[in-house]
């Protein structure tokens, strides 16, 4: 499957909040980091973050752009609440082995009425 294939079919899983079918898009040995929290590596440890965060905000993906150079696919989203990031995707024997996303945390925790970090 391209790497753009494969994000197309991340983000519907994604949207339905399915922790287990995202999940099953990731190498055993995945990392995934989003830039605003520390790298989660493995599997079973990205679908305990999508649990999670799915259990504790409402997210939905909107995609505006896939782009795909080589192994690697690039998502830039935004959500009905005006917040937009990006993620980049290396796909490698059509599992994501290397996640990074870029968003405004704080922005997040805002719209969805969650605590905000304190120091």
């Amino acid at each position: 499957m391209k790497p753009r294939e494969l994000v197309k079919n991340w983000v519907l899983a994604f949207n339905r909040a399915d922790a287990d079918e995202v999940a099953e898009y990731y190498a055993e040995d995945a990392v995934n980091h989003q830039v605003v929290q520390e790298p989660v590596i493995g599997r079973n440890a990205i679908r305990e973050m999508f649990a999670r965060d799915f259990s504790r905000a409402t997210m939905v993906c909107r995609i505006e752009n896939i782009f795909q150079d080589g192994d690697w696919a690039i998502l830039e989203w935004k959500d009905p609440k005006g917040l937009r990031g990006c993620g980049f995707f290396h796909i490698v024997d059509d599992y994501i082995v290397f996640q990074r996303g870029y968003f405004n945390e704080l922005s997040f925790l805002r719209q969805q009425g969650l605590p905000l970090p304190t120091k």
